[in-house]
């Protein structure tokens, strides 16, 4: 596992978990931060990401390997082999939330209090909705179904675009830059409602996702996010392709999860939830923003939606999740 690591050791351990499409680095706005307070920070490249090797890039490859369980495996392996016995936080954005309120269900031992950022805990529903999508009078497809097939890939990888290109307008689609990021509560996990949201999560039926945000190309970087910057991620998934991250989706949509049926429904240490207000992952799921809070958290300490950041929160308003994440580990 590749890591990026701040704070000396000895200190509490914080372990920081990312998404898709990201990497460790996307934590480089707050790490220094962290381990200032007194924290030994660890961020890896999870697996199927940038300089973590040993998994499975073939789309026929060994996909049971990314499941949630085995990715909350490598999550306590590396805790372990840093000779931490437990954390004082892991904190996990996008996908990579999924990962950390998963480690602390399982493990709350080692995990003794979780962050989950932009995707919030509370049972997600795995029903398949492309049918129902595609007949709409305007047909559309959700993009973990999309992210799922075999093409997705290689529509990403080999864009006309190019990797940079292409990232740097995902990016820009998702964060509060784009101004129709407006998002608000749906009222059922229908293809009625989910054709509301914008077309980075229900696309066009007939639209690869590179397709998808060439409407919404930027002229230039952003602000939070510099071509310097940006240039890390598309050097590695250039080098590695989308494939590994995607084999996440996978697992989702084909329900190959369901070994984590076993464990508890709460997460019973205490926990925080952080996203940008402009934020649609934060609703994209109808109904799990208040089931984390009303039951499957019974411990949080808050939920906070920060103005002018959208999906990539910690990124776009770093200095403002560090305050948050501070007040919670004290």
């Amino acid at each position: 596992m590749h890591v990026l690591e701040a704070g000396e050791p000895g200190r509490p351990g914080v372990l920081l978990l990312h998404g898709f499409p990201e990497l460790a680095y996307s934590w480089r706005k707050v790490m220094p931060a962290l381990a200032a307070a007194g924290f030994h920070v660890v961020a890896p490249d999870q697996r199927g990401y940038g300089r973590t090797t040993g998994w499975d890039a073939a789309y026929d490859g060994d996909v049971d390997s990314f499941r949630l369980l085995n990715l909350v495996r490598d999550a306590q392996g590396l805790v372990s082999a840093l000779g931490w016995r437990a954390v004082a936080a892991v904190i996990g954005h996008d996908f990579g939330a999924a990962v950390a309120a998963n480690c602390a269900l399982v493990q709350p031992d080692v995990f003794r209090s979780v962050v989950l950022m932009s995707a919030p805990f509370g049972g997600a529903p795995t029903r398949d909705i492309d049918a129902a999508l595609a007949a709409l009078p305007r047909p559309r497809k959700h993009y973990q179904w999309y992210y799922s097939t075999r093409a997705a890939n290689a529509d990403m990888w080999h864009c006309a675009q190019g990797v940079h290109a292409f990232l740097r307008a995902y990016f820009h689609y998702k964060s509060a830059d784009w101004k129709g990021n407006n998002p608000f509560r749906l009222a059922s996990w229908s293809a009625e409602e989910l054709a509301k949201m914008p077309t980075y999560y229900i696309m066009d039926l007939d639209q690869t996702m590179a397709e998808t945000i060439v409407p919404e190309m930027p002229s230039s970087a952003a602000n939070w996010l510099p071509e310097n910057e940006l240039a890390v991620y598309s050097a590695e998934y250039e080098r590695t392709g989308f494939q590994g991250g995607l084999q996440w989706y996978r697992c989702r949509t084909e329900g190959r999860n369901k070994d984590l049926d076993a464990f508890g429904r709460t997460i019973d240490v205490p926990s925080a939830f952080i996203a940008g207000a402009s934020d649609w992952g934060v609703y994209q799921v109808p109904g799990a923003l208040e089931a984390m809070q009303q039951s499957a958290c019974p411990r949080m300490r808050g939920c906070h939606l920060l103005e002018g950041a959208g999906h990539w929160v910690q990124q776009e308003k770093p200095d403002q999740v560090v305050r948050l994440l501070l007040e919670f580990l004290a």
